[in-house]
């Protein structure tokens, strides 16, 4: 007896990707997605050539050295069905609400249209602007929507102005068909829910912008400007990062740190792929300490900074540092480094609880103390870290100043509304 779920059942998706590895277009192995009724999962195979190459590194930590495909099942329904690597190449929240609001519109006018896949997610990001050096090849070895010849796929800074107009119909549920095509594929995996796009700075350098929102309540866009600018001041390796106004919006214009002056792509990969880390489980910066003793280039220099990001997150009230924020790029002979600091926010409206635990043991960051009492496992003796402490204190100190100044342009009003997030100094 046929059942009537099995007549409606759709036909099975079987999808190959080739995937190479930056501007030098090594080829690194292939990826097979799969999709049968709702289960999704992937597979990988190294290319036999890329694991004899004398560059060769692990692409991602979930992926064993050794010839033949590799399964990849989500664990949870919340989680990739991509290696992790891949997975940090896909669009966060807003570049997806983007590429769902085009597909609705696209069915709209033609019905044999299925559902969205998450290899229409991972393949919907301009090949320009992927995070990292993973570059994905369609069967016909067209990279995934990378521009003609002649032309480009990452709008200029000149075009700002047209970028937050099409983002902000898109919150507003007004957007056109023209607004989504000229914001598909310019997302982002660095961010969440919030408007924004990559695109060309001024001097021709990889940036994202990021837009106010309709439903900000304060000046979002220009405190994480703020943030970024103190964390410099604090000693921290953070993203470069200022703020332009179009049509009197103030937008944020963050550098992007995983290409290189000439435009040379760099390996990267999140803090959840380095713990190999479900989405919905809770780790310790003290597990990212254990795994990085063996990764990072110079372990030392990079745990002391990271003890002194953890100090600085909490005197700010960063409390959104989850994995995903935290990042890593490739510096040769199967060696990581910490990347420079990104999505820096002060909540006024939030308590000091960060999100990643300072250890198992401790639990949530809720005190300077505590981070003074877990110092030791950061590569720092007690004198040391309250030298770093002082350091960060001292600039944050100076947060008016700084948000005042015109690479951050917050009015008195503006910088009232943030004074909640600096309650510790």
């Amino acid at each position: 007896m046929v059942t009537k779920s099995a007549i409606f059942k759709p036909s099975p998706v079987r999808r190959q990707l080739d995937v190479f590895l930056g501007k030098s277009e090594q080829a690194v192995g292939r990826l097979i997605f799969a999709k049968d009724g709702q289960r999704e999962f992937s597979q990988f195979a190294y290319n036999e050539a890329w694991l004899l190459d004398g560059q060769y590194f692990d692409i991602s930590t979930d992926l064993n050295r050794q010839t033949g495909y590799q399964l990849r099942k989500p664990p949870t329904p919340n989680d990739s069905c991509f290696f992790l690597a891949l997975a940090d190449t896909e669009p966060d929240a807003w570049g997806r609400r983007v590429i769902a609001r085009a597909h609705a519109k696209s069915r709209a006018q033609d019905s044999t249209l299925g559902p969205l896949t998450e290899l229409d997610y991972l393949a919907a990001v301009d090949d320009f602007s992927r995070i990292g050096a993973l570059r994905l090849c369609d069967e016909n070895g067209n990279y995934l929507r990378k521009a003609g010849d002649g032309a480009r796929s990452t709008p200029a800074f000149l075009e700002l102005e047209k970028i937050l107009l099409a983002s902000r119909a898109v919150e507003m549920s007004q957007e056109t068909a023209q607004d989504l095509a000229y914001l598909q594929g310019k997302g982002t995996s660095l961010g969440g829910m919030r408007p924004k796009c990559t695109l060309l700075d001024v001097d021709g350098a990889l940036s994202l912008g990021k837009f106010p929102s309709v439903n900000d309540e304060r000046a979002v866009t220009q405190g994480e400007v703020l943030a970024l600018r103190l964390a410099r001041l604090a000693g921290i390796d953070s993203a470069e990062a200022r703020t332009v106004k179009v049509q009197n919006q103030a937008v944020a214009v963050i550098r992007r740190f995983d290409r290189t002056p000439e435009q040379n792509r760099i390996p990267y990969m999140s803090g959840a792929t380095l713990l190999q880390a479900k989405r919905d489980d809770e780790h310790s910066y003290t597990e990212i300490i254990d795994v990085m003793r063996t990764l990072c280039e110079n372990f030392a220099d990079d745990a002391r900074q990271l003890w002194r990001r953890l100090v600085f997150n909490h005197l700010i009230t960063n409390v959104d540092d989850h994995l995903q924020n935290i990042g890593f790029l490739y510096c040769g002979h199967q060696q990581w480094r910490l990347s420079p600091a990104f999505d820096l926010n002060p909540f006024p409206d939030k308590e000091s609880e960060s999100k990643t635990w300072l250890s198992e043991d401790t639990g949530p960051i809720t005190s300077v103390q505590q981070l003074l009492d877990q110092a030791f496992r950061f590569e720092l003796s007690a004198p040391q870290a309250q030298a770093v402490l002082a350091e960060v204190l001292a600039a944050v100190k100076r947060w008016k100043e700084v948000a005042a100044s015109p690479e951050v342009g917050l009015n008195p009003q503006e910088i009232s509304a943030f004074k909640a997030a600096f309650r510790h100094l």
